[in-house]
């Protein structure tokens, strides 16, 4: 058909609809992928960092814990005032995290397709993750406090 319309002409590049699709997104694709991973690598070190923090903090209060548990504390509130105290942590942290990304997110526009740059449900749904990430990266260290031997712990100070 080419050939009748144009006897001179020439063919090249030929592709499939799919094909130039395809083509067309493959480098907003690759900042989503590339994004995803970058975004998993900071849950995970924002896990890691709460963990060490809770840790570390759990570390410094074995006196204060253990003379709890001696006047007779349950585990389960010596538990909770450990998810507590990383719970407030937490969303402080969140709270800056989203004002942060309120101001930043004109300069994401142009990334976004088919949110708007302050989605309601986008903002929730991270802020939610975080939180959830938080309170399971605390509870090991929650846990471990509530194991403190009230006797070794007043020992040690």
């Amino acid at each position: 058909i080419v050939g009748q319309a144009e006897p001179r002409g020439s063919v090249d590049n030929v592709a499939t609809v799919d094909q130039i699709v395809w083509n067309s997104i493959a480098r907003p694709r690759l900042y989503a992928a590339l994004l995803g991973v970058f975004a998993t690598v900071a849950v995970a070190l924002a896990a890691v960092g709460i963990f060490g923090l809770m840790a570390y903090l759990v570390e410094q209060r074995t006196p204060e814990i253990g003379i709890r548990m001696a006047l007779g504390a349950p585990r389960s509130g010596v538990m909770s005032g450990v998810l507590r105290q990383s719970l407030v942590l937490v969303v402080s942290g969140v709270v800056i995290g989203l004002v942060l990304a309120a101001g930043l997110t004109r300069y994401l526009a142009g990334m976004l397709f088919g949110v708007t740059p302050l989605d309601p449900a986008t903002f929730a749904a991270a802020s939610m993750l975080f939180v959830v990430v938080a309170l399971v990266a605390t509870y090991g260290p929650a846990r471990r406090a509530t194991r403190v031997d009230p006797l070794v712990a007043l020992r040690a100070e």
